[in-house]
C-alpha cells in the first residue's frame, strides 16, 4: 500500500524524561493500517495527564522507544486495513486507544477502539471523549456500581475525567457534588451535572462538605488526587462508601480504622484493565450520552502541535484545570 511512503507531521520521544523529550519531526513515515485496523487522518487529540508520567518514565507502563504519545483522536477514516466491518473511508471518528499514537497528523487504530462520532460534536469535542469518559464509566458504573439516588462526591471535577464523571453521575440519578479550585471551574462544574461545588482551596472546604451531606455521609467518592485527598475521603464516607481512585501523584499516610466502622472500600481504577465487552458496554453509554445531550465535553486549552511540551508542563503544573486539553492538528 502506498500510504507507507508518505510523510507526516508528528511527535516523537526519544528518551524518557521532562517536557523537552517531545520532538516534532516532519519526516515520519504515515502509518499503515493492519489487519482489523484503520488510518485516521487527526483533526485533534486530546491530552490526558497519563501522557506525561508514560513519557517520564516513571509509569507502570513503558512503550518501547521512540514512540508518539496519545490515545483520543478525533477525524475522519483515511484508509481501512483488512477485515474492518465497522467503518469505511470518510466516516467521521473519535478513539480511547491508538496503535501508532496520536500526537501526528495520521495514526492507526485497532477498529474495536474506534467509535463513530456524531455530526452534532466537532472534532474538538471528539477528542476530549476518550480516556476522561471511559474511564470516568469504569469508575463510576463498574467499580463504583453506582446507584440512583447515591450521593458522589467528584474530588476534582473541573478536568475531563471530572466533568464526565458529573455527567455520568447525574445522567444516572445521582446527588453530585464536586469540587473545583477556581471560580471558573467551579462555575463549570455547576453548568455540567453537579449540585453543589466547593473550593477545594478553602480551608474548610471539607467542614463545608460535610454539613451538606449530614450524619449520612457520601456513598462514592470519585478521586482524581488521593495522594492529598485519601484521608479526608475516607472521613466523609458512608456506611458501605467506596473512594474509586482515578488520579494518585505519590504517597499519602491513612488509618485503617477510618474504613472499618464504615465497612468502607479503597478502589483503584485502570481504564485499560476493561475486558472488550466493558469497553462495549462503556461505549453503549456514551452513545446514548450523545444522543440524548447529557454528554458534552468542555474543551480547556488547546495547542497546536509545536507546543505540545508546554501542553505537558501545563496539564501537571497548571493553576488548575478547567475542561479537557487538546492538541489541534487540521
Amino acid at each position: 500500500m502506498a500510504t507507507g511512503q508518505k510523510l507526516m507531521r508528528a511527535i516523537r520521544v526519544f528518551e524518557f524524561g521532562g517536557p523537552e523529550v517531545l520532538k516534532l519531526q516532519s519526516d515520519v513515515a504515515q502509518p499503515t493500517p493492519k489487519d482489523r485496523q484503520v488510518l485516521i487522518k487527526v483533526h485533534a487529540c486530546g491530552v490526558n495527564p497519563v501522557e506525561t508520567y508514560i513519557r517520564s518514565g516513571t509509569y507502570s507502563r513503558k512503550p518501547s522507544l521512540p514512540y508518539t504519545p496519545g490515545s483520543d483522536v478525533a477525524g475522519v477514516i483515511e484508509a481501512i486495513g483488512n477485515n474492518v466491518s465497522t467503518f469505511k473511508k470518510g466516516d467521521r471518528v473519535f478513539t480511547v486507544s491508538t496503535v501508532s499514537g496520536g500526537y501526528a497528523e495520521y495514526a492507526v487504530a485497532a477498529e474495536d477502539m474506534v467509535y463513530s462520532l456524531p455530526e452534532k460534536l466537532d472534532f474538538k469535542l471528539g477528542a476530549a471523549i476518550g480516556v476522561p469518559y471511559f474511564t470516568a464509566c469504569r469508575a463510576l458504573l463498574h467499580s463504583a456500581r453506582v446507584k440512583a439516588g447515591e450521593t458522589v462526591l467528584v474530588h476534582g471535577a473541573s478536568g475531563g475525567v471530572g466533568i464526565a464523571a458529573c455527567q455520568i453521575a447525574r445522567a444516572y440519578g445521582g446527588k453530585v457534588l464536586g469540587t473545583a479550585g477556581t471560580q471558573e471551574g467551579q462555575n463549570v462544574v455547576l453548568q455540567n451535572g453537579a449540585h453543589e461545588v466547593f473550593n477545594h482551596r478553602d480551608v474548610h472546604y471539607i467542614d463545608a462538605i460535610k454539613k451538606s451531606v449530614g450524619d449520612k455521609g457520601i456513598d462514592v467518592i470519585v478521586e482524581m488526587l488521593a495522594n492529598i485527598n485519601l484521608s479526608n475521603d475516607l472521613k466523609l464516607l458512608s456506611k458501605g462508601g467506596r473512594v474509586i481512585i482515578v488520579g494518585s501523584r505519590g504517597p499519602i499516610e491513612i488509618n485503617p480504622r477510618d474504613t472499618m466502622a464504615k465497612e468502607s472500600s479503597i478502589i483503584g481504577v485502570a481504564l485499560y484493565s476493561s475486558t472488550k465487552e466493558e469497553f462495549q458496554q462503556f461505549a453503549a453509554v456514551l452513545q446514548a450520552g450523545m444522543e440524548i445531550g447529557w454528554l458534552k465535553p468542555v474543551i480547556g486549552s488547546q495547542y497546536p502541535l509545536d507546543k505540545v511540551a508546554q501542553a505537558h508542563e501545563n496539564i501537571i503544573h497548571g493553576s488548575g484545570a478547567t475542561g479537557k486539553m487538546i492538541l489541534l492538528l487540521q
